[in-house]
């Protein structure tokens, strides 16, 4: 597995166009609700095919938003609160605010046609 980025390598620029993609700010939301549990990739299978999935992960891991561990033949997801408070206090609990109130992708997309 493909190491994470420090803390002090974790950029806004980067963070902020990572989540702005509405698959991983969904996942996003979902994660803040489970604040503190791991969750399996697939926990997230609603929002995306196994292939979609595997490809928003790597972006949000490289990006420094989630921790990817592998756990026997899953991996284990988390949200990386602390390290992104650390770097950017308060830009968490506002992007996590506004992640847990929007429908899931495919309701939006519906709703957008």
């Amino acid at each position: 597995m493909p190491p994470h980025p420090t803390i002090d390598q974790i950029s806004l620029p980067t963070v902020l166009a990572v989540l702005g993609d509405q698959t991983r700010l969904a996942i996003l939301g979902d994660l803040a609700r489970r604040e503190g549990k791991a969750m399996t990739c697939s926990n997230f299978i609603d929002l995306a095919s196994k292939s979609n999935l595997s490809y928003h992960f790597a972006k949000m891991r490289e990006a420094g938003i989630i921790r990817v561990e592998p756990s026997g033949t899953s991996r284990l997801i988390t949200l990386r609160r602390d390290d992104l408070d650390a770097r950017f206090p308060g830009l968490l609990d506002s992007i996590i605010a506004t992640a847990v109130t929007l429908p899931p992708p495919e309701k939006r997309a519906a709703a957008a046609t």
